[in-house]
């Protein structure tokens, strides 16, 4: 008896199946991705400029999305979630806090059909720019945190109790 006979047929035609099913899958995205036009997805050095941002206390999702729109230009909600490995109501919150700052504008588009018209954003503001508010975002909480420990030396050398 040979291996294939002793697996039951169903079981095999399960297998079968399941493999041709997850490949017509796989051709049905590539298709829609080749449709809308490739899909960017963040590369190495794209996440290390995510990963810095955050280090400097930007929101992760809103590094990501701002470093998505500022390598793949105006974008579709949808794209980006893609683009972005994210949820749409992780976009939504990036979005919101990007939007606060002025650092992007949206439009919307409507769709082929019925349904609701999808938003197209674009990042109005340079890179440049929105480094150098981050650079005096952090330089103002950096002189803050200077300034309280400077009056803690003070206080505890003017013979507080607090420095007894």
């Amino acid at each position: 008896m040979k291996a294939t006979e002793s697996v039951p047929m169903w079981r095999r035609l399960a297998k079968q199946v399941t493999a041709n099913t997850a490949i017509i899958y796989i051709c049905d995205i590539y298709k829609i991705a080749m449709r809308e036009g490739a899909i960017r997805t963040l590369d190495d050095d794209d996440l290390e400029f995510v990963h810095l941002l955050h280090g400097l206390g930007v929101n992760r999702n809103v590094a990501k999305v701002m470093t998505y729109l500022a390598a793949a230009g105006e974008s579709t909600s949808r794209e980006i979630e893609r683009g972005c490995a994210m949820r749409q109501p992780e976009i939504s919150i990036a979005m919101r806090e990007l939007r606060r700052k002025n650092w992007i504008s949206e439009q919307e588009v409507k769709g082929e059909g019925k349904g609701r018209p999808s938003k197209v954003y674009v990042l109005t503001t340079p890179v440049d720019e929105i480094i150098k508010s981050i650079e005096e975002e952090r330089r103002k909480k950096s002189d803050e945190s200077m300034e309280s420990i400077q009056k803690l030396r003070d206080l505890a050398s003017a013979g507080s109790k607090v420095g007894e």
